[in-house]
């Protein structure tokens, strides 16, 4: 659906028409850029907060920049969909996450004005200094290098070494700190409250604006007059806050706080501080979700809603007509309480993802043994497996894709020390809209070949919850990945029931060939068998559940005696489930025909889950062409006989 962009938007195809209007004209352009991103997010789903709290930003931004020679690193791009509307893409941005459409975030192959590609948080200080100790480097002084980053994305690792670096490399480098006080949820930590008491000193604030026109008239003074300024800025910040300036102890200038909604003076500060060499961090508040009442008072639900009512604000969801299967992360955040409170050993730890992981039920009712660590991956695995270390089981959750960034500390800090940390990866397979950076493509490649780990994969709701069930019964480190959306199981709370390590299950037997699976993809053969029975092919299936260790016992069976055998996984072939069972049959010098179904040696872009296993070729319709290649129909007479 096409959306009719307001008067002024509509003639701005590129940032050199933004360029043509005044200053004046800046607050009317933020209103229509506001407006359209609600009228097309309202009827085609994306993300919606973040994107409305830059507005005027964005705006700013590309009106005192000249991009894109001028280089803006977005950090996360939920905040980069007025940049996409202002760069070209005004009339695509209704493809935006849809199958075939524009990305979600930005993307260098998009578009030019995309300086770097991002999906996770934390990256864009790094990434601009780079480019501008390249610039230094080729000589180009006059370009700028921005980075604008949210204050949820300031507390990863990642966000410190880049300031750290950045401090001493004296390029011409310009943070944005966006200040909204949220991720997805709110943020915590030591930085927020940080942030916090610089946002309300009165006394700072009262005087920042006194300072700032002092001191432009003292660098006025002569040639060595720009030490002295700093000098005395740096104090006169460090007297009026409590606590010293944690960006000026890092060598960047520090300007700040500044209304983040306040288009023109953003506008202006933003030339002015172009003309200023050397690291600098400019401190903006602004409002997730503004401009649109529902998403200021409710931001971590407005973060991606789906569908709603402009007007009214109703989010659009289907009414079923009978029972439907939970998600899986909420089958793994109520039995997270259960299991909780049967032993108190249990601590659960999320990286910013409370809401996204269902963590935040444990939180809510066991407050002291929830643990949100902020963006911090690396942090959440060694605080996990520092609390391990002193008996208790800690259940770390978080996304497969995300789980990419902390992979030296399950090695060096949890695998190598064999300690009982429950590693729940969340999103595990191919994610959906959010495409390439958010697919858990890699997490059995990657996991499979750590000494000391156990890897499961729940084929349900009950396997869920039973896997869980054991992983607080072991003694080292214990992988359980399931994937983004729901099960198959409305009646899934069933009591538990420990499973035994590395041993898998026959769904059902059969003739010619085998089916193994891994993970909910079992469901899609389930539903390929009963279709291909009708046909008159009869595949076995076998539910794999654990790639490590693998159930030999199975195996063995399967190899002995079926000459066709298809494994399926949503994760990548190489170095999966599939090549695990290829292992296997090369080392006990089996000789089969083996076909592998799943996420092949590519990046998938983004659509729904549906169409994204389908283009892979591992959903329903690809198991069963698959089977009808290798197996042999039969007729109920000849079965007879």
């Amino acid at each position: 659906m096409q959306v009719k962009a307001g008067p002024l938007l509509s003639k701005i195809n590129y940032p050199a028409d933004l360029k043509q209007y005044s200053e004046a004209d800046l607050v009317q352009i933020s209103q229509e850029l506001r407006q359209y991103i609600i009228d097309v997010v309202s009827v085609n789903g994306g993300h919606f907060g973040a994107s409305l709290g830059v507005v005027e930003l964005t705006v700013a931004l590309h009106y005192a920049l000249n991009t894109p020679y001028d280089k803006l690193v977005w950090d996360v791009g939920h905040q980069a969909y007025g940049h996409k509307i202002l760069t070209g893409r005004r009339d695509l941005f209704h493809t935006n996450r849809v199958y075939g459409g524009i990305s979600g975030f930005p993307k260098i192959s998009e578009s030019e004005y995309d300086t770097f590609g991002v999906g996770h948080s934390s990256t864009s200080i790094s990434a601009a200094l780079g480019m501008a100790v390249a610039s230094q480097l080729k000589g180009e002084t006059n370009r700028q290098h921005v980075a604008v980053i949210g204050d949820g994305a300031m507390t990863a690792g990642l966000a410190f070494e880049g300031l750290n670096h950045a401090g001493i490399e004296n390029s011409n480098v310009l943070v944005i700190l966006n200040d909204n006080c949220m991720s997805i949820d709110p943020n915590v930590g030591a930085l927020k409250e940080y942030l916090t008491s610089i946002t309300i000193s009165k006394s700072y604030n009262r005087f920042r604006d006194d300072i700032s026109h002092v001191l432009t008239g003292l660098s006025k003074l002569g040639p060595n007059a720009h030490k002295y300024v700093k000098k005395i800025e740096k104090s006169i910040k460090g007297t009026l806050l409590k606590q010293s300036n944690l960006f000026e102890a890092l060598n960047f200038r520090y300007f700040g706080p500044v209304d983040g909604h306040d288009v023109t003076r953003l506008a202006q500060t933003i030339k002015d501080l172009s003309a200023i060499p050397g690291p600098k961090l400019l401190h903006c508040i602004t409002v997730k979700g503004k401009g649109f009442a529902l998403a200021e008072k409710d931001q971590t639900k407005w973060h991606a809603p789906g569908l709603f009512d402009k007007i009214t604000g109703e989010i659009k969801k289907s009414t079923p007509d009978k029972p439907q299967p939970p998600k899986y992360q909420d089958v793994f955040g109520h039995t997270m309480v259960e299991l909780a409170e049967a032993n108190d050993k249990i601590v659960g730890i999320t990286p910013a993802m409370p809401s996204g992981s269902s963590l935040n039920i444990m939180m809510k009712a066991m407050p002291k043994r929830a643990f949100d660590v902020g963006i911090a991956e690396q942090h959440a695995v060694t605080f996990s497996a520092g609390l391990a270390t002193q008996g208790l089981v800690p259940f770390c959750n978080i996304y497969s894709s995300f789980m990419q960034r902390a992979y030296d500390q399950v090695i060096h800090d949890v695998a190598i020390q064999k300690l009982n940390v429950v590693f729940c990866l969340d999103r595990a397979g191919l994610a959906g809209a959010d495409g390439a950076t958010h697919h858990g493509a890699y997490d059995i490649a990657y996991m499979r070949c750590i000494p000391n780990l156990i890897i499961s994969s729940p084929m349900n709701e009950e396997e869920l919850r039973n896997l869980m069930f054991t992983a607080q019964q072991e003694n080292g480190p214990f992988v359980i990945r399931y994937p983004r959306g729901n099960g198959v199981m409305p009646d899934w709370k069933r009591p538990f029931k420990a499973l035994k390590i590395g041993e898998g299950r026959k769904i059902c037997d059969g003739e010619d060939v085998a089916i193994l699976t891994i993970g909910h993809v079992g469901n899609f053969a389930v539903e390929a068998c009963t279709e291909l029975n009708s046909e008159g092919f009869h595949p076995a299936h076998y539910d794999l559940r654990f790639v490590k260790p693998l159930d030999e016992a199975l195996l063995n069976e399967v190899f002995s005696k079926y000459k066709n055998v298809i494994t399926v996984e949503d994760g990548s072939l190489p170095g999966g489930a599939g090549a695990a069972v290829l292992e296997f049959m090369a080392d006990n010098n089996y000789n089969a025909q083996v076909v592998r179904l799943g996420i092949p040696d590519k990046f998938i872009d983004h659509g729904e889950q549906p169409e994204l296993w389908a283009e892979c070729g591992y959903d329903k319709n690809a198991i069963i062409e698959a089977v009808r290649k290798v197996g042999i129909k039969r007729t109920t007479d000849s079965m007879a006989g």
